[in-house]
């Protein structure tokens, strides 16, 4: 069911000082910061050969990442992201193996603006896993 490793999402206390380390430390293309208020979330996408990291730091007081970074100030580890290529039956399949999906279960539009969904920590060994549906016909132009 799930396809290749899409990215590891690092939460950060400082976007800028993380975006940098990866830049100029590591030799990696490190990508603008975006804001994503529906997620509340800015985020850089930090490239590598086989695989994308996604660095994150809360948009607001009101994120739902605050908390993580208060109990992580330091930053660390968020989730990992899998690709799927039907999130819908993934779901499915999913649900009826006992796996909880996070909020109402219906996808919402990810970093990438592709359908998304996040797993239960508590049912895959204590990580957060999010899929992403990739399609061809889903590509962002």
């Amino acid at each position: 069911m799930i396809g290749r490793l899409n990215h590891v999402a690092i939460v950060v206390p400082d976007l800028a000082a993380a975006a940098a380390r990866y830049r100029d430390l590591l030799g990696a293309t490190v990508h603008s910061p975006r804001d994503l208020p529906e997620h509340g979330v800015t985020v850089v996408f930090v490239d590598l050969p086989n695989s994308k990291l996604e660095l994150m730091t809360p948009l607001g007081a009101a994120s739902p990442i605050a908390k993580f970074l208060a109990d992580h100030p330091n930053g660390s580890m968020h989730h990992v992201c899998f690709e799927v290529a039907d999130l819908t039956q993934a779901a499915r399949t999913l649900v009826e193996g006992g796996a909880r999906v996070l909020g109402d279960g219906t996808p919402r539009t990810g970093a990438h603006g592709l359908p998304v969904l996040f797993l239960h920590p508590r049912d895959f060994d204590g990580t957060l896993i999010e899929l992403e549906e990739v399609k061809p016909e889903l590509q962002p132009a």
